[in-house]
């Protein structure tokens, strides 16, 4: 379903005609309770009380005749994705992903590089449009696809948790794993609902300094307490940190931001990525590899195992790479989004030390998908009909 709008069409009336077909594609939520004559969401951790005929913070959850409604029943994005990409680097390396998301977001990062989905009905300028699907009709194309894996990513998944599980649960009886792919502003309402259909979890952190979290939408703490509550669960957790000049790279920031994460578990792989100009940061500089190193060793310094450098492919070094923390052998050798070598034993263990290096790993090594350096660049995403 296309947004149906006009070129001089005022842009607020064309938001309008998009809220009520995206109203259209709702279902009863079941993350949500009556708190006297409103309902308390607790789809993330905002925790929004809403009224008759209002909306959550995400703009996509919203009451009507006393019931909570919730985004059911489409698509705003999907393709097929390395599982790299995610990035997931100790999940089933060198498979495919089959990426799905819908609209609408509980944070306002200015650099959101998928803005065109995640700020619909906030801003004019976002007009994502939907597509009716079955989560049936999902798992067949992932089948179709050769995709090992179904993602939950694009715009936050958090606010489409109850659409995620029914896409989940059609998934795991097909015999694919599920992941998530989050902001972390997470409740231990939507993590019990996710729990039985996902096997991991990826979280932005997107630094460490309160004030400027609150610029995004929400305050530090709930996403410290996101990637606590995930852990807890026993999902396999990944964080990413993409970093940007000015707001993120200061050493104190990542040192600060490095130890939680090693105090949480120093086994938790932690990704630094590049920032590119993108929505209403435009003007900001591109993040410089030697910004990414510095931050690497940062983590290094602060005892985490598992570190990675990403979004400069063959500029880092072994930072690209899976490295056994007992013996420093390379395991896992990558450019990019390829997998060059895979040395993991079927148990998941180095095989010169047998140190257990921890993640969800293939039974069969020999199924991992390896190319050459110079294949790197035809592994990327690919769009699926």
């Amino acid at each position: 379903m296309d947004l149906c709008y006009h070129a001089s069409m005022p842009a607020q009336v064309a938001n309008e005609i998009q809220a009520y077909q995206l109203d259209q594609l709702t279902e009863i939520g079941s993350l949500g309770r009556q708190e006297g004559t409103h309902i308390r969401c607790v789809a993330c951790g905002h925790r929004c009380l809403i009224g008759e005929g209002k909306r959550g913070i995400c703009k996509v959850r919203f009451v009507r005749d006393g019931e909570l409604h919730v985004p059911w029943g489409y698509i705003a994005a999907l393709q097929s994705d390395p599982v790299e990409k995610k990035p997931f680097f100790h999940v089933l390396p060198g498979s495919d992903a089959l990426t799905f998301g819908m609209l609408g977001c509980d944070l306002h990062c200015a650099y959101c590089q998928n803005w065109f989905t995640s700020q619909a009905l906030r801003d004019y300028d976002a007009k994502g449009s939907a597509r009716v699907m079955s989560p049936r009709q999902l798992v067949a194309v992932a089948q179709r696809e050769s995709s090992r894996l179904v993602v939950s990513s694009y715009n936050e998944p958090l606010i489409t948790s109850e659409w995620a599980a029914a896409v989940f649960a059609e998934a795991q009886a097909a015999g694919l794993m599920c992941a998530f792919v989050s902001n972390g502003n997470a409740t231990s309402e939507a993590l019990d609902l996710l729990r039985p259909f996902i096997q991991a979890y990826k979280i932005d952190l997107k630094g460490f300094n309160d004030r400027h979290y609150r610029t995004l939408g929400c305050p530090l703490a709930n996403i410290l307490d996101g990637i606590r509550m995930v852990h807890e669960c026993g999902l396999w957790l990944e964080i990413v940190t993409l970093l940007i000049p000015g707001f993120n790279d200061d050493d104190g920031e990542l040192r600060d931001l490095a130890q939680f994460i090693a105090s949480v578990s120093r086994d938790i792989p932690w990704h630094v990525t590049a920032f590119h100009s993108d929505y209403k940061m435009s003007d900001t500089p591109d993040t410089e590899t030697a910004t990414l190193l510095r931050a690497a060793e940062i983590g290094a310094d602060a005892g985490l195992r598992f570190i990675y450098a990403g979004n400069r492919p063959g500029q880092v070094g072994e930072w690209e790479n899976t490295r056994c923390p007992g013996c420093q052998e390379t395991l896992i050798e990558r450019v990019g989004y390829l997998v060059r070598s895979y040395r993991l034993t079927p148990e998941g263990a180095c095989p010169r030390c047998q140190t257990t290096i921890p993640g969800v790993w293939p039974h069969d090594p020999v199924s991992v998908h390896v190319g050459a350096t110079e294949d790197h660049r035809t592994r990327r995403p690919r769009a699926v009909r």
